[in-house]
């Protein structure tokens, strides 16, 4: 069972939307379900705005794929090293500066079952010490594996979010 003092507690809201403990399985739901979902919007859909300011489908993809490199990225620093102490990221900036809008949906779809394919491998390459190691990572402490728990726990979060305001 994943320990709340393995991640800051902004991030117990995303962890709390995986069941289970066996997060490489959970990953591998989400490397189906995910582009399922994503394939699933109409094209008129995908560059889609529920109130101005707020992202589209095609940008929350490419938000969710960002996010998985930046976690992963943090999960790998602290397996690896020691006395690991990482900087945050503006989410936003990636948005604005992502041109998702501009690609299409069969191109983003690639990319996260690239990322994904690369985080499930990297975690099953993890051994239990791994994966309890901890680090810090925008002020907070961070396991490897909630960094895990925490990707998959963000991907259902926006999923939720797609259902709810844009259809």
């Amino acid at each position: 069972m994943i320990l709340s003092s393995e991640y800051g507690s902004y991030y117990a809201k995303y962890v709390a939307n995986v069941a289970g403990d066996d997060i490489a399985a959970a990953l591998m739901n989400g490397l189906v379900s995910v582009p399922a979902f994503f394939e699933e919007i109409p094209t008129e859909k995908q560059e889609y705005r529920y109130a101005e300011g707020k992202w589209t489908p095609k940008e929350v993809l490419l938000h969710l794929i960002d996010c998985e490199r930046v976690f992963m990225y943090r999960a790998m620093q602290i397996a690896r090293s020691t006395n690991v102490h990482l900087e945050g990221f503006d989410q936003d900036e990636f948005v604005t500066n992502s041109n998702a809008n501009a690609r299409d949906m069969d191109s983003l779809l690639k990319e996260f079952i690239a990322v994904r394919t690369a985080t499930i491998h990297f975690i099953q390459g993890c051994n239990d010490t791994m994966l309890l190691k901890q680090g810090r990572a925008s002020d907070s402490p961070l396991s490897v594996r909630a960094a895990a728990f925490i990707t998959r726990g963000h991907e259902l979060h926006h999923l939720k979010i797609i259902k709810e305001r844009y259809f």
